[in-house]
Protein backbone atom coordinates (compact mmCIF):
# COMPACT_ATOMS: atom_id res chain seq x y z
CA UNK A 1 0.00 0.00 0.00
CA UNK A 2 0.90 3.38 -0.98
CA UNK A 3 0.10 7.06 1.00
CA UNK A 4 0.47 10.31 -0.36
CA UNK A 5 3.24 12.23 0.69
CA UNK A 6 2.87 15.89 1.72
CA UNK A 7 4.67 16.84 -1.54
CA UNK A 8 1.91 16.24 -4.56
CA UNK A 9 2.72 13.46 -6.71
CA UNK A 10 4.92 11.50 -4.89
CA UNK A 11 4.35 8.39 -1.84
CA UNK A 12 5.58 6.38 0.44
CA UNK A 13 5.50 3.15 0.86
CA UNK A 14 4.60 1.62 4.35
CA UNK A 15 6.67 -1.36 5.55
CA UNK A 16 3.96 -2.28 8.20
CA UNK A 17 1.03 -4.99 7.09
CA UNK A 18 0.24 -3.54 3.93
CA UNK A 19 -1.71 -0.25 5.78
CA UNK A 20 -1.40 2.80 4.79
CA UNK A 21 -0.23 5.03 7.41
CA UNK A 22 -3.80 7.37 7.80
CA UNK A 23 -5.83 4.03 8.91
CA UNK A 24 -6.45 3.92 12.61
CA UNK A 25 -4.02 1.05 13.31
CA UNK A 26 -5.31 1.33 17.15
CA UNK A 27 -8.51 -0.85 17.41
CA UNK A 28 -11.08 1.03 20.30
CA UNK A 29 -10.35 -2.13 22.54
CA UNK A 30 -6.88 -0.99 22.41
CA UNK A 31 -7.61 2.89 22.90
CA UNK A 32 -9.98 1.79 25.79
CA UNK A 33 -6.78 -0.32 27.72
CA UNK A 34 -4.43 2.82 26.74
CA UNK A 35 -7.01 6.05 27.99
CA UNK A 36 -7.55 3.37 31.22
CA UNK A 37 -3.57 3.08 31.66
CA UNK A 38 -3.35 6.97 31.37
CA UNK A 39 -6.74 7.78 33.75
CA UNK A 40 -4.77 5.19 36.31
CA UNK A 41 -1.39 6.75 36.18
CA UNK A 42 -2.88 10.12 36.68
CA UNK A 43 -5.09 9.46 39.58
CA UNK A 44 -2.02 7.92 41.24
CA UNK A 45 -0.43 11.28 40.31
CA UNK A 46 -2.61 13.09 42.00
CA UNK A 47 -2.88 10.99 45.14
CA UNK A 48 0.55 11.64 45.78
CA UNK A 49 0.39 14.92 45.27
CA UNK A 50 -1.88 15.88 47.32
CA UNK A 51 -0.28 13.40 50.28
CA UNK A 52 2.83 15.44 49.31
CA UNK A 53 1.07 18.85 49.79
CA UNK A 54 -0.60 17.93 53.17
CA UNK A 55 2.82 17.08 54.86
CA UNK A 56 2.14 13.51 55.03
CA UNK A 57 4.11 11.93 52.76
CA UNK A 58 7.20 9.89 54.00
CA UNK A 59 10.82 11.38 53.78
CA UNK A 60 13.16 9.03 53.36
CA UNK A 61 16.48 9.87 55.20
CA UNK A 62 19.83 10.08 54.49
CA UNK A 63 21.94 8.24 56.32
CA UNK A 64 26.01 8.01 55.79
CA UNK A 65 27.76 5.04 54.16
CA UNK A 66 27.95 2.27 56.27
CA UNK A 67 31.54 1.80 57.67
CA UNK A 68 31.29 -2.20 57.05
CA UNK A 69 30.93 -1.34 53.26
CA UNK A 70 33.98 0.86 53.01
CA UNK A 71 37.27 -1.16 51.42
CA UNK A 72 40.16 -0.55 52.27
CA UNK A 73 42.98 0.82 49.95
CA UNK A 74 45.00 -1.78 47.92
CA UNK A 75 48.93 -1.96 47.91
CA UNK A 76 49.50 0.24 44.66
CA UNK A 77 46.87 2.68 46.24
CA UNK A 78 48.95 3.28 49.08
CA UNK A 79 52.10 3.64 47.26
CA UNK A 80 50.25 6.29 44.74
CA UNK A 81 49.42 7.79 48.34
CA UNK A 82 52.81 7.37 49.58
CA UNK A 83 54.33 9.26 46.46
CA UNK A 84 51.77 12.10 46.86
CA UNK A 85 52.59 12.76 50.32
CA UNK A 86 56.11 13.08 48.76
CA UNK A 87 55.03 15.41 46.88
CA UNK A 88 54.77 14.03 43.06
CA UNK A 89 52.30 15.11 40.39
CA UNK A 90 50.75 12.71 38.37
CA UNK A 91 52.55 12.66 35.74
CA UNK A 92 55.93 12.21 37.58
CA UNK A 93 53.95 8.81 39.62
CA UNK A 94 53.21 7.33 36.54
CA UNK A 95 56.56 7.56 35.55
CA UNK A 96 57.56 6.24 38.69
CA UNK A 97 55.65 3.09 39.02
CA UNK A 98 55.33 2.88 35.20
CA UNK A 99 51.50 3.57 35.06
CA UNK A 100 49.82 6.07 32.63
CA UNK A 101 48.52 9.37 34.15
CA UNK A 102 44.91 8.66 33.61
CA UNK A 103 45.55 5.29 35.62
CA UNK A 104 47.34 6.96 38.37
CA UNK A 105 44.07 9.82 38.05
CA UNK A 106 42.00 6.63 38.70
CA UNK A 107 43.82 5.22 42.01
CA UNK A 108 43.97 9.25 43.21
CA UNK A 109 39.89 9.05 43.25
CA UNK A 110 39.54 5.28 44.75
CA UNK A 111 41.82 6.85 47.66
CA UNK A 112 40.00 10.14 48.08
CA UNK A 113 37.00 7.88 47.75
CA UNK A 114 37.92 5.06 50.16
CA UNK A 115 39.74 7.63 52.69
CA UNK A 116 36.73 10.13 52.09
CA UNK A 117 38.78 12.57 51.94
CA UNK A 118 38.32 15.93 50.21
CA UNK A 119 41.55 16.25 48.15
CA UNK A 120 45.09 14.92 47.95
CA UNK A 121 46.67 16.50 50.89
CA UNK A 122 43.38 15.98 53.31
CA UNK A 123 43.79 11.67 51.89
CA UNK A 124 47.85 12.43 52.40
CA UNK A 125 46.40 13.50 56.25
CA UNK A 126 43.79 10.29 56.94
CA UNK A 127 46.68 7.91 55.11
CA UNK A 128 49.42 9.26 58.32
CA UNK A 129 46.75 8.76 60.88
CA UNK A 130 45.73 5.53 59.54
CA UNK A 131 49.35 4.60 59.83
CA UNK A 132 48.94 3.72 55.86
CA UNK A 133 52.08 5.49 54.82
CA UNK A 134 54.91 6.88 56.92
Amino acid sequence: MRRPDSRPGTSIELKAAGQPADIGAVDAAERKEILSRYMDHSRRFEEAAVRRSNGTAEVIPFTAPLRELEQEPTIREIEVLQLVADGLVNREIGQRLFLSEETVKSHVRHLLAKLQARSRAHAVSVGFRRGLIG
